[in-house]
């Protein structure tokens, strides 16, 4: 195995979202939206993902901006982690 490929599976997916929900311990769920085109009408669409992730502090609030990182999976459907809270909720 060369640096080269090590570095390319190093590369972790960085995704932002917004906590819709903090009820769980250590546990977040972040939207993420996404613009994709259509592929066969070629219109904008906006689809919405939800990740589960570990904060391990309890810190983010319902409604923050957050940034997540993936990582190995945590639980059965945990695989994301929080890295940095970007904007508090208002």
């Amino acid at each position: 195995m060369t640096a080269e490929t090590t570095n390319e599976r190093s590369q972790r997916k960085v995704r932002e979202g917004i906590v819709s929900s903090d009820k769980m311990d250590c546990t977040l769920v972040v939207s993420v939206h996404d613009r994709v085109r259509h592929p066969k009408y070629g219109k904008t669409v906006q689809r919405t993902k939800k990740l589960y992730v570990h904060d391990e502090k309890n810190e983010a609030k319902l409604g923050d901006r957050v940034r997540v990182v993936e990582t190995r999976p945590l639980s059965k459907t945990k695989r994301w982690r929080l890295v940095e809270i970007l904007e508090r909720a208002r």
